[in-house]
Parts: C-alpha cells; structure tokens; sequence
C-alpha cells in the first residue's frame, strides 16, 4: 500500500513522482516495458530547456529518474497488466506483484506507428524520426522525405519546408486524408512535393541515411528517391489497452481529459501523450505531468 502509483516512467510520469514525493506523497514508480519512454530512442535533445548544448535523450531520461529517486520515488521495474478502479484502494496488477495506493496517475504515453523495415530499424535516430517537431532542426536546408497523408503528416511537412530545402511526402494513395484547410497550404508551398501510389521497401544508409527505395503499388516499379532523413508520420498508438472499460477513453484510443489531469473516475489522473495526441512534446509532458501531481495531492488532501 503506497498514497500515489505514477504509471509510466517517460518525462511525464517522472515530472509526476517528483512532485508527489516532495509533497510528503510515498510514490512508486512503474516503469513499464519501455523505461524513459519515447527519449530512450531520440538520440540529441536540443530544445529540452537548460541544456544549451544539448543533450541525448537517453541521459536526459537518466538525469530525471536520478532526480526522482534522489527525492525517495520508488521504482518497480516491471509493466501493469491490469488495474481494478472500482475499489478504493486502487488496485494495480504487475508481472510480479499487485499493489494499491489511493491515487493513481496514468502516464504511459504513445507509442510512434512505424513502417517495419529492418533498415528503418537500423536507421532510428540516424536520420529516421517519429518527430519532425523534435529532430527537423538537424535537417536544416536539406532535402528530406515524409511519409503519411493526414494532418500530422501534413502539419510535419509544412513545419519542416520553413527549414530543409525540399521536402517530399510519400503517400500509398493519390490523395491525402488531411483536412482541406492543410492540403491547400501543401499544395502551395514551392518546396514540398508529393509522390503517390508508392509505400517504402527500404530506407538506404549504413550509418546515416541517404536515401529510399519507394514501390509504386499500382505498378510495382521500384524506384530510389535520394534524401538526409525519413521522417514517419503515419500515426500514434496510445498505450491504452490495459484502461479500456476501467477509464472513458476518446474514440482515437487516447484517454478521454474531463478537467484539470482527471479522468472519468475519481481519484485515477492522466500525463503525458497517453491524452495529449496534439503536442506531443517532452516538455509539455513534463508539464502535465507536474499538473497532474498537483492535482493529486489536493484530491488526497480533501480525503
């Protein structure tokens, strides 16, 4: 029995337990079967404040638990696989131990849809990214490629022609499925282009990537399209399996945010990408995650 379970251990649910912890809160930590979060992958951090010369996300994602533990968050390096809301205590159920608390923040973020390519595998970090908003900068005044054709993709595509040279969107069809608004800006921006009815067979480069090998599915011509890095934008799955049926959750799969870090039920809080779908950023995970802590320690104050 602990007050508060932080569930996830991105910046989001780290940010959390700090908080708890300082407010007098004895937190564990579940860290789940991706401890860091999506920063475990994402190789320099230049937009994260008070590292003016960056920082790699994998030590960033050290420095914060280094913190958290340093206050006296607990950690249980192990993953939910199932919760019980309706009993109060909560009830958390791991792989090795089940565990209760009085509050509970759910932190467990979104996972970055990807193509499943061996090479694109090899390639992440190295001119592969889930993240235009994060990894664009190291692409400036280069010719780079994006693939997907709704209104993430597109909204990447147009933040990404103020900074590389060209950019190309590769689409499996020979329309998009972005809003109408987005399309028009795309279509008349100079420096973005598009390739349709073609999906991607290979991402070439040893150490760094400098190219594609794109498939026309109509023809099933294959064809290679030089570029400094492949940026993947065909969606977010959110980490939500285990509260379907114990939280309301969007029809998108994301947890539904009713006011202030609460869920539908009363006591259980949300940080992170596992409702912010729109951002998506490490520091306004950060942030919520720090609401949702605030949020927390009022809620046990008035039990």
């Amino acid at each position: 029995m602990v007050k508060a379970i932080v569930i996830g251990s991105g910046p989001a649910g780290l940010t959390a337990a700090i908080y708890l912890v300082r407010a007098g809160l004895e937190t564990t930590v579940i860290s789940g079967d991706q401890p860091g979060g999506q920063l475990i992958f994402t190789t320099d951090v230049e937009n994260f404040p008070g590292f003016p010369g960056g920082i790699l996300g994998p030590d960033l994602m050290t420095k914060i638990r280094e913190q958290a533990e340093k206050v006296g968050a607990n950690f249980l390096d192990s993953t939910v696989i199932g919760v019980d809301f309706q009993t109060k205590p909560f009830v958390i159920k791991t792989l090795e131990k089940e565990l209760t608390a009085d509050a509970v923040i759910i932190a467990t973020g979104a996972s970055a849809l990807w193509l499943g390519l061996e090479s694109e595998e090899k390639l992440k970090g190295k001119g592969v990214s889930a993240c235009a908003t994060c990894d664009g900068f190291f692409f400036k005044d280069k010719e780079v490629c994006l693939v997907g054709g709704g209104d993430v993709a597109i909204e990447d595509a147009l933040f990404m022609a103020k900074i590389a040279k060209k950019v190309t969107v590769i689409n499996r069809r020979d329309e998009l499925r972005a809003t109408h608004v987005l399309q028009q800006r795309a279509f008349a921006e100079p420096k973005i282009k598009f390739v349709w009815w073609s999906i991607v067979k290979e991402i070439m480069g040893e150490d760094i990537v400098t190219g594609m090998k794109l498939e026309n599915v109509e023809t099933g011509e294959v064809k290679e399209l030089s570029c400094s890095a492949v940026f993947i934008a065909i969606g977010h799955k959110p980490n939500t399996d285990v509260f379907r049926g114990k939280v309301n959750l969007l029809p998108n799969g994301f947890i539904k945010l009713e006011e202030k870090s609460k869920t539908s039920v009363d006591g259980v809080f949300v940080a992170g990408d596992v409702f912010d779908y729109e951002y998506r950023q490490a520091i306004t995970a950060a942030g919520s995650g720090s609401q949702a802590a605030i949020n927390a320690i009022r809620y046990l104050e008035t039990k």
